[in-house]
């Protein structure tokens, strides 16, 4: 992709960039701010959804659309109930606790923008856990801050995972394979 072409990931996420990275997609990470408490609903896809438009609506304000504008949300649900990210410690054991030993699914929906042309996906890693163990340490060390649930299925939550459905990319908040097959259309 040409330096004028260089996708735009609207995110601060390290994980997102590493995966970028490592998929050797260039691009340049640079974001606008979205309040994420200003959505009142609960019900988790249309959460993620509203929250991934807002940021895109923001960055596209923000840096117009003559790159590829990458903008994406995660959030984890157990079918029913929103979790998102922990705001402390104490959240994030409650947070934690509820995913211990159970199924889990971890959502994320992606924006894709570039020169009025819009592409969307909603994906989906289904995550059986099981009992957390260690998960003192865990919390301890801080690592849980800026996940969705304080779930790192790239770190501390992997050795739980029983089985998984999907994509691991798509549990670390980007699914690289849809990304890959969207950009080569560009």
């Amino acid at each position: 992709m040409k330096k004028s072409k260089m996708l735009t990931l609207c995110s601060n996420s390290k994980v997102r960039a590493k995966l970028l990275k490592d998929a050797n997609i260039p691009f340049i990470q640079n974001s606008c701010e979205f309040d994420e408490d200003s959505i009142k609903t609960k019900i988790p896809l249309e959460f993620v959804k509203k929250a991934t438009e807002g940021k895109f609506k923001e960055c596209l304000k923000c840096f117009g659309d003559k790159t590829p504008l990458l903008c994406a949300d995660t959030i984890i649900t157990d079918g029913k109930t929103l979790i998102r990210k922990p705001k402390n410690r104490e959240e994030a054991k409650k947070l934690l606790l509820l995913q211990s030993g159970n199924k889990i699914d971890i959502v994320t929906y992606h924006i894709l923008g570039f020169q009025g042309q819009i592409y969307t996906h909603l994906a989906t890693t289904t995550c059986y856990f099981k009992i957390f163990k260690e998960l003192e340490n865990y919390l301890e060390s801080g690592e849980w801050q800026g996940s969705a649930g304080g779930c790192k299925v790239e770190g501390f939550c992997k050795k739980y995972i029983k089985s998984q459905q999907g994509y691991e990319s798509t549990a670390m908040g980007l699914c690289i394979e849809w990304l890959v097959e969207i950009l080569q259309k560009l």
